[in-house]
């Protein structure tokens, strides 16, 4: 099992930047973790993702060059730096984990565990 707890969300100007983190804990190994986002009517989207092997990351075309994932492995916690920020990016954000080191990482039905999510709220 895998618990994920995200935090940092909040209320920002457009232009703006947040950080939100992602607290891993749990006795099973978090291969590859994601986060994504659900604005009010919409599904959810896949916005960044990290392998933990060679610490590969990959981002969606709507937040590349503005977004970054990390993790600090001593803290068992993954980033999520947003930069720049804009309404469109309103959402709530969600931390997933999956088990599998070569799952496919954009895709929600692979991930494994998933966090309660965090509001993110841009203000033109």
């Amino acid at each position: 099992q895998v618990q994920l707890v995200e935090s940092g969300g909040g209320l920002v100007q457009a232009g703006g930047s947040l950080r939100l983190a992602c607290a891993v804990s749990g006795r099973t190994s978090a291969n590859t973790v994601g986060w994504f986002r659900q604005a009010p009517g919409k599904e959810r989207e896949w916005v960044a993702a990290m392998r933990r092997s060679g610490d590969r990351t990959f981002y969606s075309d709507s937040v590349k060059g503005r977004f970054s994932i990390s993790r600090d492995n001593s803290k068992k916690t993954i980033y999520l730096q947003m930069n720049s920020l804009v309404p469109a990016d309103t959402a709530v954000y969600f931390c997933a984990a999956d088990r599998d080191p070569h799952g496919a990482y954009n895709v929600e039905g692979d991930y494994d565990y998933w966090g309660q999510g965090t509001q993110v709220t841009v203000s033109s």
